[in-house]
């Protein structure tokens, strides 16, 4: 049989499982919503100890995920080329004393996320808050947490977004896809979103992975936050790791349907993005940006 090193990997590390992954999403979702789902007793010292198993539980699953994500990237060949089409094949173990440096890493890189999940509760109570006032048709703020696609979508990112900053790879992008899969959102987990960031609707927004969003923005349906071009090395390979995404700073709202390109282009602070638009160039706070108004025929029919 046709053996493919691109898309057959024999031997080597396993990466993180992707059914823990989907567990551990679940358990701290729970954990960033208490009492929206689950089956947790809503007497207080009941609910405080389950609490503290649940934490205990997700010490657990994420230390083993951060350690298989740290092994299967330490085993490639080459590290730095690990990204790359082959970079799963031929993969070495790691020697014994790699193996306890990876196990220590990936234990100092749980507990850094753990300590910050209230940070990540308060962004996210800030982001249920912006989706509140921002919907007319939200009734209360529970309708959110447990009908609106980007809540689901923000908080997985937000914690991702954490375990990317700390160092872990490879697991927080199957975190996001998860929610990409989930909700139709597709939030890279390297993007830097402010507070009381809402996307109304959601279906088919796509944030890259350079992006950074101000505080209290707003994008609708359709949104494309993207690269305009990528820069090629001397092998005409994709260069990787440049600021390639755009901009926007505090107070921008982005209609449906608007594409907006570029690691140069900067959204001013107040701007409204008209849908429709494409937009690859700056744009000076206190703006509004519209393409020219489509005429429109009524055409009889009889």
């Amino acid at each position: 049989m046709y053996v493919d090193s691109t898309t057959c990997r024999l031997g080597g590390m396993a990466p993180p499982s992707a059914s823990a992954t989907t567990s551990l999403v679940d358990n701290l979702r729970f954990l960033m919503f208490p009492g929206f789902a689950g089956t947790f007793s809503q007497d207080k010292a009941t609910f405080e100890a389950r609490t503290r198993d649940l934490l205990a539980r997700i010490s657990v699953e994420l230390s083993g995920l951060c350690e298989a994500a740290l092994r299967y990237r330490s085993s490639s060949d080459d590290p730095s080329t690990h990204s790359e089409m082959h970079g799963a094949h031929g993969m070495a173990e790691p020697t014994p004393e790699e193996s306890a440096s990876i196990r220590q890493n990936a234990e100092a890189a749980t507990q850094s996320f753990l300590a910050r999940l209230p940070e990540v509760r308060r962004l996210l109570g800030l982001d249920v808050r912006a989706a509140f006032d921002g919907d007319p048709a939200a009734r209360h703020a529970d309708e959110v947490i447990l009908c609106y696609p980007s809540i689901k979508a923000l908080t997985v990112f937000r914690l991702a977004h954490e375990l990317r900053i700390i160092g872990v790879p490879l697991l927080p992008r199957m975190m996001c896809e998860l929610a990409h899969m989930e909700t139709g959102i597709d939030i890279h987990p390297g993007a830097t979103i402010g507070e009381s960031f809402f996307i109304d609707h959601g279906t088919g927004v796509v944030i890259g992975e350079t992006v950074v969003i101000g505080a209290r923005c707003k994008l609708y349906q359709g949104v494309t936050l993207g690269a305009r071009s990528f820069p090629r090395d001397e092998q005409g390979r994709i260069t990787k790791g440049l600021h390639r995404h755009p901009t926007l700073e505090d107070d921008v709202v982005v209609y449906a349907g608007a594409t907006i390109l570029g690691g140069d282009t900067i959204i001013g602070a107040r701007t409204e993005v008209a849908g429709g638009v494409f937009v690859t160039s700056s744009v000076p706070p206190d703006h509004v940006v519209a393409a020219p108004k489509a005429k429109t025929r009524i055409i009889s029919r009889k």
